[in-house]
């Protein structure tokens, strides 16, 4: 009976270890998870630094094992890596909006190209994020060429007139393709000194959610905006609006010397529940409005991944929301975090929306170029609704083709509509645009078209005609309005083949041309098929320049991580 009963509790044990193994951690999906937050259990000892740094270090450790484990299955499967289980952490789940890319257009069938400017940045520090730190070449569909260029200052001359800033035109051969021109357009804004900014009323809009519970959104968010507090004096006032499943006011107005309190406020955030971004972007405003400065600077800075889950989640919705709030004289600057989940669409458009700009924030160093080094361009406009207007004469140029700004274009009609939203410019920024274009004399000229032989009959009889304007290539025309004012003025100077520059060309032309044709091999364009990442390294290394801050450099570097990570 004794050996009976022995046999029994040896099988019992040996099944019970089965079960168990059947269950573990690799088909569960577990991973090691953190202690509770110091203070969320009273008996609790506390947790030292070195634990938690290498309790973060173990999870992390075991979180890119499990990754490269469903990597490897992948290969040797020949299946998609999102169809397995594979935990929520690490699933892809970014959006991004598909804009298509400028075509070249023929003078003669329009002669007219009409876009909005843009100073967001977002585009390009989200690529540095993908290639340094996820190790991979980013979503084309992720690539906005204008905000490659934007990224860098240029040194353009300041403004000495009635208008804020200063307007540039350059016309030489591209430095990638000998047969066609690229027209340089430049503007910089007035410099105002910080400490002679208006007083500003700033509401941080801070998500909460769960989505930012890793390191590189709330923790790094929160660090950001300790960098932005350390700026405001008392003549600022800050607010903290935040939202999870719900959205609450943590700090009511309060002077920006009382520094203490904020950034009390800020580190005692905490990430948890779902996203009600419309409510907490609804409540924001009101904060603002309630602490409304006449005159000065007034706006809500959105901190979050886009990850908006519960509330108003539709995006048209969201768009709509931000247009009405956006007349009460309140700017948006949108901040995004995170990956894996980050909603760039609808961050970029909201700010566009909202009469402001989109900053990607991927580490400390952009937080403070954006809200430090560069804080006086981020928060005070200088001019809205920025509008460019050019008129190419078809009697010198076969075909334009505007690189970038597809989000960006406008109506012909649309110029002249004071109505119509348009992009603003801050305190001290730069804006580049860059046309590339084919000339009638130039040999890719020639068309494949069927009646190219007419074509050719039509352009031959332009050039016979002479008129006035016959020593034009391009008329150019800017609309502008001052930060306050309803009516737009007009700018409007021809841009004559004198200007076009044989040999000289500055290091702003040639830097902005590489950086564009980075970006737009990124996005496997079909005008930069025959372009090299060599070709773009030298033209880059050639025309650095002044790099302060090392941005150029390190965009050197960027492109050649690009180059090892291509097919």
């Amino acid at each position: 009976m004794k050996q009976k009963l022995l046999l029994f509790s040896a099988f019992l044990f040996i099944l019970i270890n089965l079960i168990f193994l059947s269950c573990g951690t690799e088909k569960s999906g577990y991973y090691p998870s953190k202690q509770p937050l110091i203070g969320d259990n009273k008996n609790q000892q506390p947790v030292s630094e070195k634990e938690k740094s290498d309790e973060d270090e173990d999870r992390a450790d075991f979180m890119i094992s499990k990754k490269t484990k469903y990597k490897k299955m992948h290969e040797a499967n020949d299946f998609k890596l999102e169809d397995r289980q594979i935990p929520f952490e690490l699933k892809d789940r970014e959006k991004y909006q598909y804009y298509g890319e400028n075509p070249r257009v023929s003078p003669i069938v329009n002669p007219v190209s009409t876009f909005s400017v843009d100073v967001d940045t977002g585009s390009y520090t989200n690529t540095r994020r993908y290639i340094q730190k996820m190790g991979k070449l980013p979503p084309k569909d992720s690539i906005r060429v204008e905000e490659f260029i934007n990224y860098f200052e240029y040194k353009y001359p300041l403004p000495d007139g009635e208008i804020p800033f200063s307007i540039n035109h350059e016309l030489a051969k591209s430095p990638f393709d000998p047969d066609r021109l690229l027209l340089h357009i430049g503007l910089q804004g007035i410099k105002i000194p910080f400490e002679q900014r208006p007083n500003s009323n700033l509401v941080f809009l801070i998500d909460v959610s769960g989505s930012m519970s890793s390191p590189n959104k709330l923790d790094l968010l929160k660090s950001a905006l300790i960098m932005l507090t350390n700026q405001m004096t008392k003549r600022d006032n800050v607010s903290i609006v935040v939202y999870a499943g719900a959205a609450g006011v943590v700090l009511y107005p309060t002077s920006g010397s009382n520094k203490k309190k904020i950034k009390n406020a800020l580190r005692k955030l905490n990430a948890g529940g779902s996203t009600a971004g419309g409510e907490g972007i609804i409540l924001a405003y009101k904060m603002a409005e309630k602490a409304f400065i006449k005159g000065g600077i007034n706006r809500v800075i959105l901190a979050s991944d886009g990850d908006f889950n519960v509330g108003i989640t539709n995006h048209s919705e969201l768009i709509k929301l931000i247009e009405e709030k956006r007349k009460s004289g309140i700017a948006l600057t949108v901040l995004g975090f995170g990956m894996y989940n980050l909603n760039d669409k609808t961050m970029e458009q909201l700010a566009n929306k909202g009469n402001g700009n989109y900053f990607y924030i991927d580490n400390l160093n952009e937080a403070r170029k954006v809200l430090v080094t560069e804080l006086g361009s981020t928060l005070q406009i200088i001019a809205k609704d920025v509008k460019i207007q050019i008129e190419f004469n078809p009697k010198y140029v076969s075909s334009y083709r505007l690189i970038g700004y597809e989000n960006r274009k406008l109506k012909r009609k649309d110029f002249d509509n004071d109505k119509i939203d348009a992009g603003e410019i801050g305190a001290g920024h730069t804006v580049t645009a860059i046309y590339e274009l084919t000339m009638t004399d130039s040999a890719k000229a020639k068309s494949d078209l069927r009646y190219s032989k007419e074509q050719k009959e039509i352009e031959g009889n332009i050039k016979k005609t002479d008129t006035k304007f016959s020593d034009e290539i391009a008329f150019f025309r800017l609309r502008y309005k001052k930060p306050n004012a309803d009516n737009s003025i007009l700018y409007e100077t021809p841009l004559r083949r004198s200007v076009i520059s044989t040999d000289n060309t500055s290091d702003n032309f040639r830097f902005s041309a590489a950086v564009a044709h980075f970006a737009q091999k990124l996005r496997k364009s079909e005008y930069n098929t025959d372009i090299s990442y060599d070709k773009i390294l030298r033209v880059m290394r050639s025309s650095r320049g002044e790099d302060n801050w090392g941005y150029r450099k390190e965009c050197e570097n960027l492109v050649e991580l690009a180059k090892s990570l291509s097919d």
